[in-house]
């Protein structure tokens, strides 16, 4: 009896091993034709795919009872040996992944060079699926209609891929859907209405596609949403009035759309109370800023700009004491601001540009300990000079205070910020006197905006300490004397930190050999137009291997122009029009193949034209003005 027993057990041993070194014929099958279709895996995951138990393959997982496959984790992003790594693949998904008829999850996110179709009969094989990951790959096609037909998916996650078509009407039969993200494709159509019974979604992402229509009338049944991004699309129509009822909202993002009427939102209190960032910017919205924006206690971040809503700036924001970012710059906005915005203690950001707000700046402004950027640009307020108590603010690192009615000289009562400022934009003011020599200890200063202003003298010998300064924007002045110590600044980058300079209607002179000598060789944006600059334009201009603009035009510039100019490949605009070059246009210029607008014209150039692309595509008037030029699209140069 005992050896009976004994050989009863030996028996189901074998078996069991036996079952775990087997793979089900479909799921083997699914995976073979899956892994024959990848052509390349920097993971090395795939190569260790040769036994026939696919249940002990990397990145696969079974079900313990029938042995059946019930996930594919093959992520892009994953952790091997305790630090994060990103692989790739490339080739294209095999339709044969529906043979997997048990699959739970598929993880395929982040893979990068995976491609092909999501298979047209996924809905039909697998109704189990729950989880379904192409995060960030290279998907192309539609959407199949089946995809309705996977009852048991909580979690879609399609965004940043190559998708196009439309989103399937019935998508509403997911009803146990959790999470859906499409965003970053090239969906279009409109939203499908039956979007709206989606009751358990919590998160729904379609932005950056190109969908339109009207948002779903309805869309305030998916009562457990707290998150909707529809930004980036081409929406249209009114905000629905059912938005209110999203009770568990916390992001609205309806921003970069063309969505028009009023805003609605909240009409009484206790409406969106858990709603904390709301984007509406860069759409078609009218009216005012209703008073009842302040039943929104939760909110952190509101941006309202760039629309066309009119009236005073409501009294009410003073209620919105979690507000740290407030953007309403680029509307119709008039009146002055209200006192109560020196009662949102943890305002961050204040953004209110380009409006019709007047004077004077409440003093409750003064309040604000914690803001850090403030910009009131282009308003109606007439300040005169700058209020001594706004530059007290002590966390404040970033000023724009452009177009607002400034005159006379800067004020020393700016020096304290000296160690904390980080931009400051003072263009298009009165401002007049010399540039400060103490702005030379702006050692933080990334942003120096002071054009269109009438400021006189020399830029200060001292902008060489401005180590880490990426804009000069000194334009439309009435400076005088060389420029070269802008290019001898220090910096604590390699190849410098200035990245854009505009020192163009002034009278500066002189020559500029300084120029991609002191170490900013990062420069993109180069305007030193309408001077009296003269000479030589320096070999060393070829150092300046990022420059994407180059104006030198209205100088008095000349001699022959350097062939090093050749070797900025990066160059898309170069003007040098009225000045004295003479010699010929450098053959070696055709490798300037970059270049989209090119001006010679008024100078004293000679002989033929570069023949070949771009200079061919260039019209006449590139080259006119050089009575020494012929060659195409000029007249052809005599023999």
């Amino acid at each position: 009896m005992g050896s009976q027993i004994l050989w009863f057990l030996l028996l189901l041993t074998l078996t069991t091993i036996c079952k775990s070194k087997s793979c089900h014929p479909n799921d083997l099958k699914g995976l073979q034709d899956f892994k024959a279709r990848i052509h390349s895996d920097t993971s090395g995951r795939l190569n260790k795919w040769k036994s026939q138990d696919c249940c002990k393959w990397e990145g696969i997982s079974c079900n313990n009872e029938n042995g059946r496959v019930v996930q594919i984790n093959l992520p892009g992003l994953y952790t091997s040996g305790n630090a994060p790594f990103q692989s790739t693949m490339a080739g294209e998904l095999s339709p044969s992944i529906t043979l997997l008829k048990f699959l739970e999850v598929i993880d395929m996110s982040e893979l990068v060079g995976l491609a092909g179709q999501i298979p047209p009969s996924i809905g039909l094989h697998l109704p189990n699926l729950r989880k379904l990951n192409f995060l960030s790959n290279n998907f192309s096609g539609s959407l199949p209609q089946s995809i309705c037909k996977l009852s048991k998916l909580e979690e879609l996650y399609l965004q940043e891929n190559s998708f196009s078509g439309f989103l399937p009407s019935c998508i509403g039969g997911l009803k146990n859907l959790r999470r859906l993200d499409i965003h970053s494709n090239k969906l279009s159509g409109a939203i499908p209405e039956s979007i709206t019974s989606l009751t358990n979604l919590e998160s729904l992402c379609f932005q950056d596609n190109f969908l339109n229509g009207n948002i779903p009338e309805n869309i305030g049944n998916l009562q457990v949403l707290k998150e909707l991004d529809l930004s980036n699309n081409s929406l249209t129509g009114i905000i629905p009035r059912s938005v209110a009822k999203l009770y568990s909202i916390s992001s609205l993002y309806l921003n970069d759309n063309q969505l028009e009427g009023e805003i609605t939102l909240p009409s009484k209190p206790g409406q969106l109370s858990s709603l904390q960032f709301l984007r509406l910017q860069n759409n078609r919205l009218i009216g005012t800023i209703p008073p009842s924006i302040g039943y929104l206690t939760s909110l952190q971040r509101l941006s309202l700009e760039n629309n066309q809503l009119k009236g005073t700036v409501p009294s009410g924001l003073g209620n919105l004491k979690s507000l740290t970012q407030l953007y309403l710059s680029y509307n119709q906005l008039s009146g002055q601001l209200p006192r109560s915005i020196g009662e949102i203690s943890q305002l961050l950001l204040l953004s209110i540009s380009h409006n019709m707000i007047e004077g004077p700046l409440p003093h409750q402004i003064s309040s604000l300990s914690n803001l850090q950027s403030l910009d009131l640009s282009f308003n109606l307020l007439k300040m005169s000079t700058i209020p001594k108590w706004l530059m007290q603010l002590p966390s404040l690192s970033r000023i724009y205070l452009a177009g607002c009615g400034i005159h006379g000289e800067v004020q020393d009562y700016i020096k304290p910020l000296a160690k904390s400022l980080q931009e400051l934009d003072l263009s298009a003011n009165q401002l007049s006197g010399r540039i400060p020599v103490w702005i030379g200890s702006f050692t933080q200063l990334y942003t120096l905006n002071l054009s269109n202003n009438k400021f006189v003298s020399e830029i200060p010998s001292t902008v060489t300490n401005l180590e880490n300064l990426g804009v000069l924007d000194l334009h439309s002045n009435k400076l005088e004397g060389s420029v070269n110590s802008v290019f001898q600044m220090k910096s604590r980058f390699e190849g410098g930190s200035l990245a854009y300079l505009d020192l163009s209607d002034n009278s500066f002179s002189g020559v500029i050999d300084q120029i991609g000598r002191g170490g900013q060789e990062n420069i993109r944006y180069l305007n030193l137009s309408h001077n009296f600059l003269k000479g030589r334009l320096p070999t060393s201009i070829g150092a300046l291997i990022s420059v994407q603009t180059l104006d030198l035009s209205y100088n008095r510039l000349g001699s022959n122009l350097p062939t090093s100019l050749a070797n900025v490949s990066t160059l898309e605009r170069l003007m040098l029009h009225k000045n004295h070059f003479t010699g010929r246009i450098p053959e070696k210029y055709l490798k300037l193949r970059n270049l989209k607008e090119l001006n010679l014209s008024d100078n004293l150039l000679e002989g033929k034209i570069p023949y070949g692309k771009p200079f061919v595509d260039f019209p006449k008037s590139s080259y006119s003005g050089n009575r020494g030029l012929c060659g195409k699209p000029l007249p052809p140069c005599k023999s």
